[in-house]
């Protein structure tokens, strides 16, 4: 909507200068016809320059004694102002049109933000950023986005209306807690520097040491490095598109079907979630935990691993489930699980 708000105002300018150049053409012309060979273009022009800008110099050509030559001097001079005022003030509107409307939708967003809970930062809006948020966005997951490049995120954001971000380094603690850190579920740090990584984990947990932070690491060599500054798990692009390609050679199949599923309009992932706190512990059977939406694949108790879990297997709190599920089915077993808290 704002694009073609600006776009408006942009043709209008550009109606004003053309009407304002016809106004000097014909006002030029016209001097040079009233007042004969005596007088040159340049004073035909001049004449409409200080008769449009009401400068008052005086009378480079004299009309005195020409009635006629005073009615075309109040019409080029009626309709110079009123051309000049068009653009002047149209020029003005689509200055604070861009002031007015940057401030409002700023205002709005940190409203926004504000409103989030459980949600995620993500650190780093470039391409891998990018795709992490494309992978959030089709979990029904709500997401927050920092980055310095202000252009790209005010062109993202025209592609993507419902896009939240702020401008700035992501490593710095007022722009995270700007972004409600301490209600986030966790912190993307996916820029393109291992060292402006390291201190976004380090600041995030500084600032809400529960959030979970996952960094993106070029150099092996700085894992540890990441770890050590509060880095719950780091992912190097390089490393894992080699396994990737590996994979995609020896498991062709397997490698398939993990594309399909991502490609699936039911938009289906290999999810996690946590029985919460205060559920009543029970077994498997008595919660009829079965609907197309999900699958449950395991469940993670300690150090555990229950595959297939059957319906006498208890399930209490802090347990992990492994599941099969689009973004509906996650949402509906979360559901479930909340209706039985004891």
């Amino acid at each position: 909507m704002k694009s073609i708000v600006i776009r408006g105002l942009y043709w209008k300018l550009v109606w004003a200068f053309a009407a304002l150049a016809v106004v000097l053409v014909v006002g030029t012309i016209g001097y040079k016809i009233l007042a004969g060979d005596q007088y040159s273009w340049m004073d035909g022009f001049y004449m409409t320059f200080i008769t449009l800008t009401t400068i008052g110099y005086g009378e480079i050509i004299d009309l005195s004694q020409s009635p006629v030559g005073r009615v075309f001097t109040v019409i080029i001079g009626s309709a110079g102002l009123g051309t000049l005022w068009f653009m002047f003030s149209t020029l003005t509107v689509l200055i604070l049109e861009g002031d007015i409307n940057q401030t409002l939708r700023r205002r709005r967003m940190e409203k926004d933000i504000k409103k989030l809970s459980g949600h995620y930062i993500v650190c780093g809006y470039g391409r891998v950023g990018r795709n992490v948020a494309a992978e959030l966005e089709a979990t029904n997951r709500r997401f927050v986005t920092i980055d310095e490049d202000l252009s790209m995120l005010e062109e993202q954001k025209e592609k993507n209306p419902e896009l939240l971000f702020l401008h700035g380094d992501a490593s710095d603690d007022d722009l995270l807690l700007s972004a409600d850190i301490t209600d986030a579920a966790g912190v993307f740090a996916v820029t393109g520097d291992d060292s402006r990584n390291l201190m976004i984990a380090l600041t995030a947990k500084q600032l809400n040491p529960a959030v979970r932070v996952v960094a993106r690491c070029h150099e092996m060599r700085n894992v540890e490095k990441l770890r050590k500054a509060g880095a719950d798990a780091t992912v190097s692009p390089d490393f894992t598109g080699g396994k990737r390609i590996a994979s995609a050679m020896v498991r062709p199949t397997v490698q398939t079907f993990l594309d399909e599923m991502l490609r699936s309009e039911q938009k289906l992932r290999v999810e996690e979630v946590t029985v919460p706190a205060g559920f009543a512990s029970r077994a498997f059977g008595q919660l009829q935990l079965h609907d197309p939406e999900y699958v449950i694949l395991a469940l993670r108790r300690g150090g555990e691993w229950i595959f297939n879990p059957a319906d006498d297997c208890q399930l209490e709190p802090g347990n992990i489930l492994i599941l099969m599920a689009s973004p509906h089915g996650r949402l509906t077993i979360e559901k479930q699980l909340a209706r039985t808290l004891g």
